[in-house]
């Protein structure tokens, strides 16, 4: 079962200390670039909802940033409502997360058959998820050939074997 990730955006901006020096503008590129290698990594579809419910006259829009789907909600829409809406129809297709610190939402989305994820649980994954990106070492290509892994002898053999044969 494929698996999708939800993410309150600002919501986790503002309870994250990774965003607390930067601007809005620069904390909501770099949430966007982080949840990208995210989902890379994780391999789940990743969607993160910016609400504009107090922004005058704001347009709902959605944009696709690396693989991630960015949703800005309009004028007068939250991002819970849309996280809400997007919970209860992906939860019969797919493993849904929310990612959000807002107690109310977790207990609603957990009501759709989601998991909720705390942002601060949410970062020590994204923490875990670079740490295993950098120790993991496949081997190489010519480790996986038989010549190889064949004994010594065995392949001194089928050397002399290929070189009598030209």
């Amino acid at each position: 079962m494929k698996e999708h990730l939800l993410v309150d955006g600002y919501n986790v901006i503002f309870h994250s200390p990774e965003f607390k020096d930067l601007e809005m503008d620069h904390a909501r590129l770099r949430l966007i670039d982080t949840l990208i290698n995210f989902a890379v990594l994780a391999g789940q579809q990743v969607t993160v909802v910016f609400d504009a419910h107090l922004v005058s006259g704001g347009v709902a829009h959605t944009e696709t940033h690396g693989g991630v789907e960015v949703i800005y909600t309009g004028e007068g829409e939250t991002a819970d409502t849309v996280i809400e809406r997007m919970a209860g129809k992906l939860s019969g297709s797919a493993l849904v997360y929310v990612v959000t610190a807002d107690y109310v939402e977790q207990r609603v989305i957990l009501g759709q058959g989601a998991y909720r994820v705390p942002p601060a649980e949410f970062w020590e994954r994204i923490r875990q998820i670079g740490r295993e990106s950098r120790t993991y070492c496949p081997e190489k290509p010519a480790d996986g050939y038989l010549e190889n892994r064949l004994e010594s002898s065995i392949r001194a053999t089928l050397e002399a074997w290929r070189r009598k044969k030209k």
